[in-house]
């Protein structure tokens, strides 16, 4: 009996112990199954704060940028050149408003019928000014500006004397003669500045273009210089360039090239500006040059002698004999005595003449190779100045 009540106090022991280690474990389980969570959470809040900063920080960069847009687009707005092309815009706009009203009331007081003209004459005002720029925008002839601006004008000239009448009209209607005229004029001055002010927008775009690139229109401003001073100095020749031009295949033959030919073929030389009275006006300069540089070296020598002198010198042996000289020697062989006392002086001889220099073939020593091609450089040199040269 003992022995079962200790058998089953053991087994009841070791069941407890079980269960106090199954708790413990699955409390350590528990305990790492949180501590896994928080760190999980605590990542994730981590990664959270981080995509909130990041976002954060492109949202400035977003509001910088666009702020930075918006300043940049403001200060391209804002620039003189767009306030005055945009202002002038607004103010002309303006003026067909204020201008449209009073002529609309002025014709439709007559007859609904004439309704239609307000419009035309401010249309043919507009038009007329909008077809200035476009002749400006495609370099146009001037009078075709000229032409357009004068029916502008014309068109909106006879709006403003409407807009007069009517406005000195509204005299009879309980207004104040004073404030009668002033609406008159007003309206008149509205009508007529709208165009003006246009007007004067576009000479300063076109102005604008014009000076944009200096150095451009100044290039143009020279060549048409040089075109009308060609054509007065050389009519002739121009007017053949021109007919050999159109002769040719279009674009086929370049201006420049049909002025070399037409040159030629009037003046007989390939070089523009040379005529046959220049070329003989230079070789009577060069004869000049030549006859006061042979007065001036004291040798009247003509060119083609010294070229001939230079070109051909007199035949020389290669090499001298040995012991023999340029000329024979006029003094007599000294004597053959050694010189220990004083000589006496050779008896003249009433009959002997001295011996006169006489040169021999071989006496005179050859030119060096270097030498002759100085004296061909000098040659060639000498033919140039004559003008012989081809």
């Amino acid at each position: 009996m003992s022995s079962w009540s200790e058998e089953r106090r053991r087994n009841l022991a070791a069941e407890a112990e079980q269960r106090r280690k199954n708790e413990d474990a699955a409390a350590e389980r528990r305990r790492k199954d949180k501590a896994a969570e928080d760190k999980r959470r605590r990542e994730e809040r981590r990664a959270n704060r981080e995509e909130q900063r990041a976002e954060k920080a492109q949202q400035r960069r977003d509001r910088a940028a666009r702020r930075q847009a918006r300043a940049a687009r403001r200060e391209k707005t804002l620039t003189p050149g767009n306030v005055y092309r945009k202002g002038t815009l607004a103010l002309v706009l303006a003026s067909a408003a204020a201008s449209l009203p009073a002529q609309v009331m002025h014709f439709v007081g007559i007859s609904i019928m004439l309704l239609p003209i307000p419009f035309a004459l401010e249309g043919a005002a507009w038009v007329m000014n909008a077809g200035v720029a476009y002749a400006d925008d495609r370099k146009l002839p001037g009078w075709v500006r000229w032409l357009m601006r004068g029916l502008a004008m014309s068109a909106a000239g006879y709006a403003a004397n409407i807009n007069l009448k009517y406005g000195l009209s509204l005299e009879g209607h309980g207004l104040d003669p004073a404030d009668a005229a002033a609406v008159g004029w007003g309206l008149a001055a509205v009508t007529m500045l709208g165009p003006l002010f246009f007007e004067v927008r576009q000479w300063v775009l076109t102005l604008t273009a014009a000076v944009t690139d200096p150095k451009k229109r100044a290039e143009e401003k020279a060549r048409a210089k040089h075109e009308r001073q060609r054509y007065s100095d050389h009519k002739d020749v121009v007017k053949l360039a021109r007919k050999l031009v159109s002769a040719a295949p279009y674009g086929a033959l370049a201006f420049e090239d049909a002025f070399a030919s037409a040159w030629e073929i009037k003046y007989g030389t390939k070089t523009p500006g040379m005529t046959p009275a220049l070329h003989g006006e230079k070789l009577a300069s060069s004869k000049a040059l030549v006859d006061a540089m042979d007065a001036a070296n004291g040798s009247p020598v003509s060119t083609r002698g010294r070229l001939l002198e230079l070109l051909h010198p007199a035949p020389v042996s290669r090499f001298l004999k040995p012991g023999s000289s340029q000329v024979a020697s006029q003094i007599p062989p000294g004597s053959e005595r050694p010189s220990g006392g004083p000589q006496k002086a050779p008896k003249k001889r009433s009959g002997q003449k001295p011996v006169p220099p006489v040169r021999r073939k071989g006496d005179t020593a050859p030119y060096h190779p270097a030498a002759r091609v100085a004296a061909a450089d000098t040659a060639r040199k000498h033919l140039v100045v004559n003008g012989y040269h081809h």
